[in-house]
Order: structure tokens, then C-alpha cells, then sequence
């Protein structure tokens, strides 16, 4: 979230203790970065230091930083969360370098190396590290640059941040995982690095939803693959009964039904008291409905109203082929 300047405290709301050194330049012309910085200072009621050894780059890249800082809540929030939330590496150095605290939290209990994370900003995440950050530190959701990262995708954050000892296993107050929160956005070279680092491919949420679940009804067919490959159980159910197979089903993603049937999972009634045929008949997808019946479904199975699948559609072609496979196994 910012840059170069050495804001070392938090810009709170009711804080009369504000501090910070705004960089010096030799020439101020009116409207210029440095005369905007000088401004902000002054409104701000912050304090003014000239280091003259600064080039007059580093204090453009502060206004900008300061510029930034407006798309942020105050609760809180410091100049080197800024620089890191933008990935101003210069900035964050110099912050750094005048004794910006790097662990300090906002309200929401986020750190710059969170914003560093959630953004992507490798350099800025290993340079935060060489100076002490912690991956301990949570939001109030549970939050930590871990999860961040998997959320966002960035694998090569995810590396780094592995390296230096993040908890894999590290969960959201709702119980979501590293793991979860790459296979929910679809991010497949995180899922492979978080899996080769000991992350557990079935561990679920507090709903029940496990990794797998959440990549099917997502439609990510290569996630499932890999997951099924590396011990996903095909038939893990959530609280409210339904299965990935299903989800996929319902939603007509061929390719994430075509994975799961390689693993053979069930396809009778489940807990909730129906079918995945049952889904994909009332998902239209005529697709889905072949692929399920090809792999033996059963469409005189009814569901937990006493309804067979055939009764759940007016789609002339998903209904011949119902009709079809009743009349073959029959035969």
C-alpha cells in the first residue's frame, strides 16, 4: 500500500500524535509531487523532515503512495501497509529504514505483509521478511498472508511465504484452508505446491464442504483431477447431503463429471434423499444426463418426493434418453 517516506505510526482516526518525515526536495513548484506531499503533511498535521540525500523520484513515488492512501479506511491503517498493498518496493524499503513498524495490525488485524500477499508482491514479501515480519498475525476472520495468497493465486508468494514458515494448515474462522481457497478460485499450480508441501486434501470447512466440493461446483476440472489423483475422497458430503458429483451434475460441468466417474463415485440416492442424475435432470444439461446413465445410473431411482428422474424435466431429448436406458435395463 505505499511508498518511500518514513511513516512510522498509524494514521487513526483521534490519533493527535501523528508523525512522519515528508521527504525533501530542493525545488517546490506549485502543484508539483513534492508541494502536494508538503500539503497532505500540513493537513494531516504531520511533521515535516528534509533529507536531502533522498533523489526527488523517491518523493514522487510518495505522492503517489499518499494519493493511494485515500482508497483506504484510517482505522489504523500505516503509510508501509500502503506501499505494500501497491507493491512500491522503494518505498516500503525506506518506510522500513526509518523504523516503520513491519508487524503492526490495523483494526481488521491486517499487516503489511498481508497486503504484500494478498497483492502479489513478491519482493515486497521477501523484503518484509529480511526485516522481521510475522506470519502469525490474523484478521478478525482469521486471515493470514497465507490464505491471502492462495486466494489471490500468487504461487510464487505462496513459495516464499511456505519458506519461511507460514502454516500450511492455517484456516478462516469458517474453517477454510490454504487449500480451499485455491481450489474454490482455481489456481491449479498453487494446488500443486500446496499439496507437495503437506497441505490435507480433504479437510473441510465448518459446512462440510471440502476442497474438492468447492473445485466441482466451481467447475474446475483439472483441480478435481489432481485432487482425486492425490487421495480426495469422491463421495465426501456436506452438511446438507449433496456430493461433488452432484454439483457438478446440477451445473452441467462435463468435464468435472467426466473426472469424478473415473474414480467410480456413488451415483444412487445420497443423504439428502437424491440422485446426481436427479441434478442434472433438473440442471437440463443433456450431457451431464448421458454421462451419468452411461456410467449406470438409475433412472428408476426416486427421489426422497417419490419422483423418478423422467419426472422432473419436459426436455423431449433428455427424456428419450431416459426412456432409452430404462428400456435397455429392462431388457
Amino acid at each position: 500500500m505505499s511508498r518511500c517516506c518514513d511513516v512510522q505510526n498509524v494514521f487513526q482516526e483521534g490519533n493527535t500524535a501523528r508523525k512522519c518525515c515528508i521527504l525533501g526536495c530542493k525545488e517546490r513548484k506549485p502543484g508539483s509531487s513534492s508541494a502536494v506531499v508538503e500539503q497532505w503533511a500540513s493537513r494531516c498535521g504531520l511533521q515535516r523532515q528534509r533529507r536531502p540525500s533522498i533523489h526527488a523520484c523517491q518523493e514522487h513515488m510518495l505522492y503517489i503512495t499518499l494519493h493511494s492512501f485515500k482508497h483506504f479506511t484510517t482505522l489504523g491503517t500505516t503509510a508501509l501497509m500502503v506501499a505494500s498493498h501497491y507493491g512500491h518496493i522503494e518505498c516500503v524499503r525506506e518506510l522500513v529504514l526509518q523504523g516503520a513498524d513491519i508487524n503492526l495490525q490495523r483494526e481488521s488485524g491486517t499487516t503489511a505483509l498481508f497486503f504484500a500477499a494478498q497483492q502479489g508482491h513478491n519482493d515486497v514479501v521477501r523484503f518484509l521478511f529480511e526485516f522481521g515480519a510475522s506470519t502469525e498475525f490474523r484478521t478478525k476472520d482469521g486471515g493470514t498472508a497465507l490464505l491471502a495468497a492462495c486466494q489471490y493465486g500468487h504461487t510464487r508468494v505462496v513459495e516464499t511465504l511456505l519458506k519461511h514458515g507460514a502454516n500450511i494448515h492455517d484456516q478462516l474462522c469458517d474453517g477454510a484452508t490454504a487449500l480451499f481457497l485455491a481450489a474454490q478460485g482455481g489456481y491449479l499450480d498453487v494446488i500443486r505446491l500446496l499439496l507437495s508441501s503437506g497441505a490435507k486434501v480433504n479437510q473441510p470447512r465448518q459446512d462440510g464442504t471440502a476442497p474438492l466440493w468447492i473445485a466441482s461446483q466451481m467447475g474446475h476440472s483439472e483441480i478435481v483431477r489432481v485432487m482425486l489423483l492425490r487421495g480426495a475422497d469422491r463421495d465426501a458430503t456436506r452438511n446438507d447431503g449433496t456430493t461433488a458429483l452432484l454439483k457438478a451434475a446440477n451445473k452441467g460441468y462435463h468435464d468435472v463429471i467426466e473426472e469424478l466417474l473415473k474414480f467410480s463415485p456413488a451415483l444412487g440416492l445420497l443423504k439428502n434423499g437424491t440422485s446426481a442424475l436427479h441434478a442434472a435432470v433438473l440442471g437440463g444439461n443433456i450431457k451431464a444426463v448421458a454421462l451419468l446413465l452411461e456410467a449406470g445410473a438409475d433412472p428408476s431411482l426416486k427421489n426422497k418426493a417419490n419422483e423418478l428422474p423422467a419426472e422432473l424435466t419436459q426436455n423431449e431429448r433428455i427424456l428419450r434418453l431416459l426412456r432409452a436406458k430404462e428400456k435397455h435395463r429392462k431388457s
